[in-house]
């Protein structure tokens, strides 16, 4: 039988534990794994009693038979008859070991079938256990060995009333068929175990899937909530910055940023609602709202112009709806990471977006901005976005780069796949 590992082995319901007492010891220890001692045997089921006995009866009665066929030989002495049902007493009582040793009973079996009649049941119990128990190599060559002594046997003690060969026949048959139904009963078992196994690691590559799902699905909200909620509190900051330096601003400026902060502040919160009743609702992001696309972009500039940034947008893309919604969603994020990235580390410079592609030609995104002026405080957790920016055009088939430019700025390239026959940007902000 097959080993294994008792860490990897399946749990049984509690409802089928009471049914152990049905299945052979062999099968309950892979089944229903339990503690014992190194090197000890699994215990008897009450199944295992019983065929026990039963094979024990089986010899005995085969044994008793044969016994009262011995006055029939004329040519057994009385010390060979005796001999003989000695010998197959033995033989029956040792059907009791055939558990614990299925190879050296059998090979035990192979002389003895050879001097006693008597013990022809055992020889029987011991290929039938060979059979179930061990590989078929073993059944093989032990099971050939008993065939090729039976000619042998019955050309020393004839049987009397049968001719040599039809003796030889109903031998032979007997020992396939015992043979054969061993060889069967032990391919259940393995076909049973083989299910079990199966189950155990389909049950474990579907709990592996639903790990790796809910990673990337927490992975992608975290994005979400990152590129959103990380673009209105810097809208928050900036706005709330200048109340902080300025206090003695005009009053329809302090209205303004205040009506901004009002805003941002809000449309943070509907956005952290909205991913929330993602997550209570146990969906996708893209079935819980409606995803900004490319043609969203106007209104993104627009709102970081009204927060006080130099924005300047370069669109030439004729057709913004036409835009795979996957990738108007990824350039939007993109953008908008970008303006981001440029209101926290260079406050009050201009900023350039360019767009640009085309159908099977690919859409190309430039978010440049010009060098800050002065020195601009560290802003902690710097680097973040950028990463996440990379996974994300990574993963919609295209490369994203970033660096400083010629000038002193820094500049964000993003390149994504646009194939003609795409479906067509479906979404509001």
């Amino acid at each position: 039988m097959s080993t294994v590992n008792s860490d990897e082995r399946a749990t049984v319901p509690p409802a089928f534990a009471k049914q152990r007492w049905v299945l052979p010891a062999a099968l309950v220890e892979d089944l229903y794994p339990q503690p014992r001692r190194p090197g000890g045997r699994p215990r008897r089921t009450a199944r295992d009693w019983v065929v026990d006995f039963a094979c024990f009866l089986l010899a005995v009665t085969i044994g008793l038979l044969a016994a009262d066929a011995l006055d029939q030989e004329p040519d057994l002495s009385p010390a060979m008859a005796v001999a003989d049902q000695l010998i197959g007493a033995l033989a029956c009582a040792a059907v009791w070991l055939r558990r614990r040793w299925p190879v050296g009973l059998a090979v035990a079996m192979v002389p003895v079938s050879l001097v006693s009649a008597t013990a022809g049941g055992a020889v029987l119990a011991a290929l039938f256990t060979l059979a179930v128990h061990r590989p078929f190599r073993y059944v093989a060559w032990i099971g050939g060995a008993s065939l090729a002594v039976t000619p042998l046997y019955y050309w020393m003690r004839p049987e009397p009333g049968l001719p040599f060969l039809a003796s030889l026949l109903i031998a032979f048959l007997l020992a396939v068929t015992v043979l054969g139904w061993g060889l069967l009963v032990r391919s259940k078992r393995q076909l049973l175990l083989s299910l079990r196994d199966r189950a155990r690691h389909a049950e474990a590559e579907a709990r592996l899937r639903a790990e790796q799902a809910q990673r990337l699905a927490r992975e992608a909200i975290a994005r979400e909530m990152h590129d959103v909620l990380a673009h209105r509190l810097t809208l928050l900051s900036v706005h709330a910055g200048a109340l902080e330096f300025r206090p003695d601003a005009p009053r329809a400026e302090v209205v303004r940023a205040a009506g901004v902060i009002r805003e941002s502040a809000h449309e943070a919160l509907q956005d952290l609602r909205q991913i929330i009743g993602v997550l209570r609702a146990g969906e996708s992001d893209d079935a819980g709202r409606p995803q900004p696309t490319l043609a969203a972009l106007d209104a993104l500039v627009a709102e970081s112009r009204e927060a006080g940034m130099k924005v300047t947008l370069v669109d030439r893309v004729p057709d913004p709806g036409a835009v795979p919604a996957a990738v108007g969603r990824t350039a939007y994020r993109i953008a908008q990471e970008a303006l981001t990235n440029a209101r926290k580390h260079a406050p009050g410079t201009e900023v350039i977006v360019s767009v640009t592609g085309a159908p099977g030609d690919g859409l190309a995104l430039s978010v440049r901005n010009a060098p800050p002026r002065g020195e601009v405080p560290h802003v902690p957790g710097s680097g973040q976005g950028l990463i996440g920016l990379t996974e994300r055009a990574t993963l919609a088939g295209g490369a994203l780069e970033h660096g400083p430019t010629p000038g002193g700025g820094f500049e964000v390239r993003a390149t994504l796949p646009w194939d003609r026959h795409a479906t067509r940007g479906r979404g509001r902000p």
